[in-house]
This record gives structure tokens, sequence and C-alpha cells, in this order.
């Protein structure tokens, strides 16, 4: 029962804290869940994460069910996206009756734009951190590369740069296998 608690509370925290989108709660979600929590390690955070981007729904929440439901199992999913949910919900009932009377005010467009500057820098720091842990020998750099470029060039939904670098990913881990 406790460790049910923890993970309810430990996904609100992380609810409270995730602004900007499901990118943004990556840094956290690996200060939480890997580094203080030990629930996942970080190549499954990262396994999770590009799940959760390729699934329907909010990658917040598809993350935290896949989390909660390796710790505790269909419970533990349900209360780790109920975590996850509960702050954004009250947050955001509260922020849009802000919102909608205090927008057009200079001070709350660049507090705005401050914050939106803050989400880039710590997506940045997240992706530099994952990068390490990630790009580790020729085939990875190949498809990092290919990723980074096709990113930047072409206009496809994630989901393909997702399949196709798992497509790759099987390819050339098995070249180099039957190459040794």
């Amino acid at each position: 029962m406790k460790e049910l608690w923890d993970l309810y509370i430990t996904y609100a925290k992380i609810g409270v804290m995730t602004f900007g989108g499901g990118i943004t709660m990556l840094p956290i979600l690996q200060r939480e869940v890997v580094d203080h929590k030990g629930w996942a390690t970080e190549a499954e955070l990262m396994d999770y994460y590009a799940i959760a981007q390729c699934t329907p729904g909010i990658i917040a929440v598809n993350t935290a069910t896949f989390i909660g439901h390796k710790r505790k199992g269909a419970i533990g999913g349900i209360l780790a996206t109920l975590g996850v949910v509960t702050p954004s919900l009250i947050i955001i009932t509260l922020l849009a009756e802000i919102i909608r009377r205090f927008s057009h005010l200079p001070v709350v467009e660049n507090a705005f734009a401050g914050i939106q500057v803050c989400l880039c820098v710590l997506i940045f720091d997240a992706v530099m951190k994952l990068k390490k842990k990630a790009v580790i020998d020729k085939p990875t750099t190949v498809i990092y590369i290919l990723v980074l470029l096709g990113s930047v060039f072409l206009r496809i939904s994630p989901i393909w740069f997702v399949l196709l670098s798992g497509l790759a990913g099987v390819l050339l881990k098995n070249r180099e296998v039957k190459g040794k």
C-alpha cells in the first residue's frame, strides 16, 4: 500500500512540475524515477518515453502508466496516471480563469516568453544526458545523425523516426554481430 501511495505522490509532484508538455517532463522523470526512486533505468525510461510518443495519448500520462504498471501492475499504472494528471486538472482549471482575465497584459505575455526559454534549456539538457547514454557506437551514431538530419529537413511524424530507428537498430546491430 505504501508503494502505491508513493507512486501517486511522486507522479503528482512530477505533474505539478511538468510545464510545456510531455517532453519537458523528461529531466524531472530522470531525476525522480531513475535517480531518486530507482524505479527504472535510464535505458528503460528512454524506451518508455519512445513508446509513449508513439502511442495515443499524452506522453506524461503514458510514461506514468508504463512505470506505474511496471512497479505494481494495473493498480500501479492507474495510480501513477491519476497522480500525474491530478495537479494538471487543478492547475489548468485555475489558470484558465486567470489567463482569460489577464492574458492581454504585457507582464503575462513576458512571463510566458521567459518560461518558454527556460523549457528549451531544460529539454536540451535532458537530450544531452540521454544522448550520452544512447549514442555509444558507430551504429547508434549513424541512427542519431540520420534522425537529426531527418527531423531538420523532413516534415514527417515522429512515429516514423521511432519505427525506422528501431528497424535500423535491429539491422545495424545484427550486421555488427555477424561481422564479428
